[in-house]
């Protein structure tokens, strides 16, 4: 079985990431999305949080899973027999950092390979830290995340 972890922090899940990750399945037999616990990001949502919002927006795509790791991506990556790291690139401003992070991780695990896919045009500009900037502000994120994550961000916001 050729299966690839497709990490991040996921603050929170967008529908760029499902996106990303449903393609990658035409790739592979099997896609693990990978929530990230230690970051030098403040999550907005905590891990527990990320993780479960992350599986009920994939809980319709039987070749992905949801799971959380704390630690290096590499070890990860062979915990679960892993062949690939795939990582979603919208801008070419994402392109130098994330192929930095390529070589580091080729030059820790050399089997491993990372493959780049883009998401689908209409929500290439998509982000988590938009899309928690525009529920900060109140804004309609309905378009850009799941209807459950648009909930909890609103949840999240509620004025007091």
């Amino acid at each position: 079985m050729k299966r690839a972890i497709y990490p991040g922090t996921f603050d929170p899940i967008t529908l760029g990431h499902i996106d990303v990750a449903h393609r990658a399945t035409r790739l592979f037999d099997e896609v693990i999305i990978a929530v990230a616990a230690a970051s030098s990001k403040t999550p907005l949502f905590d891990l527990v949080e990320r993780t479960a919002l992350a599986r009920h927006a994939v809980r319709d795509y039987p070749r992905i899973r949801v799971l959380s790791f704390d630690g290096l991506l590499v070890d990860f990556v062979r915990e679960q027999q892993a062949h690939a790291i795939v990582r979603g690139l919208r801008a070419v401003s994402d392109f130098e950092f994330e192929i930095q992070m390529a070589a580091v991780n080729r030059r820790l695990v050399p089997e491993i390979e990372t493959v780049f896919l883009s998401p689908t045009e209409d929500l290439g500009f998509v982000s988590s830290s938009i899309v928690r900037e525009l529920a900060r502000l109140h804004g309609n994120v309905a378009t850009f995340v799941p209807k459950h994550v648009a909930i909890a961000l609103k949840d999240r916001f509620k004025p007091t």
